[in-house]
């Protein structure tokens, strides 16, 4: 095919063709003219801007239409589908928004991590030796993350003076089929109150003698195991009931083969009075193989109480908490069968932005020997210098059943970096 010749040359041959077509004797003519001499020059150059602007027409046609403009995206949210099932089991229908950022994405497949340190000092001198002069009480790193849409994962590590640890590793299903709550791993037991805190969420510096004397002491109940909560509708209040098996190995249960269970179970009842207060109750027991030995068992009851005041409009001023929590062990031995009782209360009231004041007192039998009682009270006084860190102040006067008193200063510090979930209220 033979190549189509360009316009712009055709064009110019035209037009000095056009101007060399003229006869001699009007050019002879012409050119005695200089005014139309200049005429002639005029038209060649506006016949020259003519053909450029046809040829820059040609060069447009020739190269296609120019692409439409992409749109730029309005940020706001997407949707995503449901995963099939989810809807049965008690999740959201339809789709869900997914407000996608960098960020967001970049943690697809990064958990939170945070970390948390608790540093204690100790003044006076204790019978019963006590915390060290200073000590870096715990670090606790804690690794936190979605599994996929039915589940979630919680990690938390410690590292303490006497023990490198897993203090918790379990994974959560929210929407377990039948409107169940259902985790697995190494789980915190949910008897009382105190015993499912971690060391940086007490209100004071140390735990409540019948947590030490009757509960597992720091450690506390604790152990790997499977736990089940379900809601209990009701028009009245919040009420929810937790069943817990455990492998039956922790400070208080002794099993030593696959049978030696352990059993926990927790009925909780929240209610709101007004948009200031609320009061949280709640019953405990668990029963498992004593640490006497086989054929042996011990069993614990509790009762735990909570009321909260926080008023709305002062809610960053004024605050109070109450707590009160008692417990009854019953242990099985070879030549005894020894019941223990133990309880504490303790208050906390806001009286600034930053200071929290606080007071406690302490009862309880031992587990093994009823007959000594411990006895003991706390002062505290709390400054929040940030949500990520605060100082702490408590003086303890204690009295052991053995007959010797302590008083005694502990001091806190407590910080946090990373990102924290936020704690069972």
């Amino acid at each position: 095919m033979p190549r189509p010749t360009p316009l712009r040359p055709l064009l110019l041959t035209a037009a000095l063709g056009l101007t060399l077509g003229v006869p001699e004797g009007a050019l002879a003519q012409s050119a005695a003219s200089a005014e139309e001499v200049a005429q002639l020059k005029s038209q060649i150059v506006a016949l020259q801007a003519q053909v450029n602007e046809l040829a820059a027409k040609v060069a447009a046609l020739q190269a296609g239409p120019a692409p439409a403009p992409v749109p730029t995206p309005t940020p706001g949210p997407t949707t995503v589908a449901v995963p099939a099932g989810a809807a049965g089991a008690g999740g959201p229908q339809g789709n869900l928004p997914y407000y996608g950022t960098a960020s967001t994405a970049s943690k697809v497949f990064n958990p939170d991590i945070s970390a948390i340190g608790d540093f204690v000092g100790a003044i006076g001198k204790s019978p019963g030796g006590g915390e060290p002069s200073l000590e870096l009480h715990e670090a606790e790193f804690g690794f936190q993350a979605i599994v996929d849409p039915y589940a979630r994962g919680d990690f938390f590590l410690t590292y303490g003076p006497d023990e490198i640890g897993v203090e918790e590793a379990y994974i959560t299903f929210p929407a377990a089929p039948g409107g169940f709550l259902l985790k697995a791993g190494k789980l915190r037991d949910a008897f009382g109150k105190m015993n499912a805190m971690h060391i940086h969420r007490l209100p004071f510096t140390d735990r409540p003698l019948v947590t030490q004397n009757l509960t597992g002491g720091e450690e506390g109940l604790a152990d790997y195991g499977i736990s089940l909560a379900h809601l209990i509708p009701n028009p009245w209040l919040f009420l929810e009931a937790t069943g817990q098996v455990y492998r039956g190995q922790n400070e208080v249960f002794g099993g030593e083969t696959r049978g030696d269970l352990s059993y926990v179970g927790h009925l909780r009842a929240y209610r709101d009075f007004g948009d200031s207060s609320n009061l949280d109750l709640g019953g405990s027991i668990a029963y498992g193989v004593s640490d006497a030995g086989p054929g042996f068992h011990t069993r614990l009851l509790g009762v735990d109480a909570t009321y909260r005041w926080r008023p709305l409009r002062r809610a960053i001023y004024r605050r109070f908490l109450g707590r009160t929590e008692l417990v009854w062990s019953r242990r099985e031995e070879p030549n005894a069968t020894p019941n223990a009782f133990g309880f504490y209360v303790s208050a906390e009231y806001q009286f600034a932005r930053r200071w929290i004041a606080g007071g406690r007192f302490d009862y309880s039998e031992r587990a093994i020997d009823p007959a000594l009682v411990d006895k003991g009270g706390s002062l505290l006084l709390t400054y929040w210098p940030s949500e990520f860190s605060q100082i702490r102040g408590q003086y303890r006067r204690t009295r052991f059943g053995e007959g010797g008193t302590a008083n005694e200063f502990l001091f806190q510090f407590l910080f946090s970096i990373g990102a924290h979930g936020a704690h069972v209220f």
